[in-house]
C-alpha cells in the first residue's frame, strides 16, 4: 500500500499555511517546534558514477548490493528490525534515483523525488542553489508532514548536501546540507558528527534517531560501513576519508 494511503493528507488551506509560517520563521532564523518527527532517518550517497546523468557498472552492483545485503526486502543483512522496512524512501539527482530504484520496487514503494537534473546550460552555482533549495525543502517535509511522523525513513542523496563545510561556510546565512537541516550539529561534539561527507566514500550509512516526541533535534546517531559478500565482495569499501581504489578501466568518474 502506498504510504499516501495510510494517511489522508494535509488539507490545502492547511499545507499553505504551514509552508508560510515555516517560510517567514526559516527566513527570520528561527526553527519552529516539529509537528511531526520520524522515528528513524538512513542517509547514504549515490554509487559511483559515469558521468553527470547515470552511474558506472560499478555504481550500479552497489545499487544492487545495497538492496541485497541492508535495505531491499528481505536483504541478508537489513538496517530495518525484522518484519519491518521502510515507511519511505527519498532521493534528489538522477544518481541517487537510479540507486534508490532497485530497493523501493523491492518494497514496491515509491520514490519521493525532490528532483534537480543537470541540464546542459545550467552552471555549476545555478545547480548548486537548485540543489540547496530542494535539500531544505526536503527537510522540512521530513520534520513536518504527519504522513512521516514514528516512521523510518530511507535519503539518498548528494554527497555535499549531506555534510560539506566549504560549502555550508559559502552560504552563511541559511542552512542548505542535512547536516544541519536535520539537526545533526546540535548533537554534542561526543556524537563525533562528521562536517564534510568526503568524495571518495561511497560505502557509507549515516543513521540519525529521533527518541522525543515533539522534537527535531536527534537522540542518536550512527556512522556504518558498507561491506558486501559475494558476489558483490569486490565493491571498493574504503574507511571513512580515505581514497577509493577503483580498478583500471572502471568507467568512473569521482
Amino acid at each position: 500500500m502506498n504510504v499516501s494511503q495510510k494517511i489522508p493528507p494535509l488539507s490545502l488551506a492547511r499545507q499553505v499555511g504551514l509552508s508560510l509560517l515555516a517560510f517567514i520563521l526559516f527566513s527570520l532564523g528561527i526553527t519552529p517546534l516539529a509537528e511531526a518527527v520520524p522515528k528513524q532517518i538512513i542517509i547514504l550517497r549515490h554509487g559511483e558514477k559515469q558521468n553527470d546523468y547515470r552511474l558506472c557498472a560499478i555504481g550500479q552492483q552497489r545499487s544492487l548490493a545495497l538492496e541485497a545485503n541492508y535495505l531491499g526486502k528481505g536483504a541478508a543483512n537489513s538496517l530495518f528490525p525484522a518484519g519491518t522496512g521502510p515507511d519511505g524512501i527519498f532521493a534528489i539527482t538522477l544518481h541517487t534515483l537510479e540507486l534508490a530504484s532497485p530497493l523501493a520496487q523491492s518494497w514496491s514503494l515509491p520514490i519521493q523525488l525532490y528532483s534537480v537534473a543537470p541540464l546542459p546550460d545550467m552552471s555549476k552555482r545555478e545547480f548548486t542553489l537548485q540543489l540547496n533549495q530542494r535539500t531544505q525543502q526536503a527537510a522540512r517535509d521530513l520534520l513536518n508532514h504527519p504522513n512521516w511522523e514514528g516512521k523510518t525513513l530511507v535519503m539518498v542523496w548528494e554527497h555535499d548536501h549531506i555534510a560539506n563545510q566549504q560549502l555550508e561556510e559559502s552560504f552563511p546565512h541559511e542552512k542548505i546540507t542535512l547536516r544541519q537541516l536535520l539537526n545533526l550539529d546540535k548533537l554534542p561534539s561526543t556524537a563525533q558528527v562528521p562536517h564534510t561527507w568526503f568524495g571518495d566514500n561511497y560505502d557509507y550509512f549515516w543513521i540519525v534517531d529521533y527518541g522525543t516526541p515533539g522534537s527535531d533535534v536527534p537522540t542518536g546517531f550512527t556512522v556504518h560501513k558498507q561491506v558486501f559478500p559475494k558476489p558483490y565482495q569486490a565493491l571498493p569499501s574504503n574507511d571513512w576519508g580515505k581514497p577509493e581504489k577503483l580498478p583500471k578501466a572502471s568507467g568512473c568518474i569521482h
